[in-house]
C-alpha cells in the first residue's frame, strides 16, 4: 500500500506496473497477488482509504463547528483541504488519479462523491434557505467545484496557497447553500 501510495501518485497508476510495485515494496509478484486480484483492486483499496480518513477527518470538524450554516461550511472546507493537501500524494489519487483511471474507480468514486454529498446535505439541513433548490444537487455542485480547485492546485505551474483555495471553497458553498 505504500508503495502504490507514492507510485499511483507518481508516475500515475497508468506509468504504475505490478513489476514496479512489487520492485518498491520490496515483495515478490506471487506476495502481492496473495494480497490483491490486480493493480486495479490495489488502487480501489487505496482510493477508499483516503476517502474514508477524509470523510473521519470532516465529519469531526463538523461536530465541533459553530452550529451555523456559515461556522459548518467554514470547518468543513478548511478540513477537507487541509486534509487533502497535506500530503501531495493523497491530493493526486483522490483528485486526479481517481479520473485518470478510466472505469478502474468510477464505482468507489461515486460512492465517495455520494458520502460527501450526504455530509454537506447533513451539515446544512438545519439551516434550509428559502427557495433553495434541490439540496442533493447543489450539494453535488459544490463537490465538484471542489474537486476542481484541488485539481488546478495540483497541476497547476504556480498553485495557489492553501488558504486562498480555502476562501475560494468556502464562498462557493456559502453562495451555494444560502450562508450569509
Amino acid at each position: 500500500m505504500t508503495a502504490a501510495y507514492t507510485l499511483y501518485a507518481k508516475p500515475g497508476f497508468a506509468a504504475t506496473t505490478i513489476e514496479r510495485l512489487c520492485s518498491e515494496a520490496r515483495i515478490s509478484n506471487r506476495a502481492f497477488y496473495e494480497c490483491f486480484g490486480g493493480r486495479e483492486e490495489l488502487l480501489q483499496a487505496l482510493h477508499e482509504r483516503c476517502v474514508e480518513e477524509s470523510l473521519a477527518v470532516v465529519a469531526k470538524a463538523l461536530q465541533e463547528a459553530p452550529n451555523t450554516l456559515d461556522g459548518r461550511v467554514k470547518a468543513g472546507i478548511r478540513a477537507y483541504i487541509e486534509f487533502a493537501t497535506a500530503d501531495w500524494r493523497r491530493a493526486r489519487i483522490m483528485h486526479l488519479e481517481v479520473r485518470r483511471s478510466g472505469d478502474v474507480l468510477t464505482v468507489s468514486r461515486q460512492r465517495a462523491i455520494d458520502s460527501f454529498a450526504r455530509l454537506v446535505e447533513e451539515a446544512s439541513a438545519d439551516f434550509p434557505p428559502a427557495g433553495q433548490p434541490n439540496l442533493r444537487l447543489v450539494a453535488l455542485g459544490v463537490i465538484g467545484a471542489l474537486q476542481e480547485l484541488l485539481i488546478e492546485w495540483i497541476l497547476a505551474d504556480e498553485p495557489p496557497e492553501i488558504e486562498e483555495v480555502i476562501r475560494v471553497g468556502v464562498h462557493i458553498f456559502e453562495r451555494s447553500l444560502g450562508a450569509s
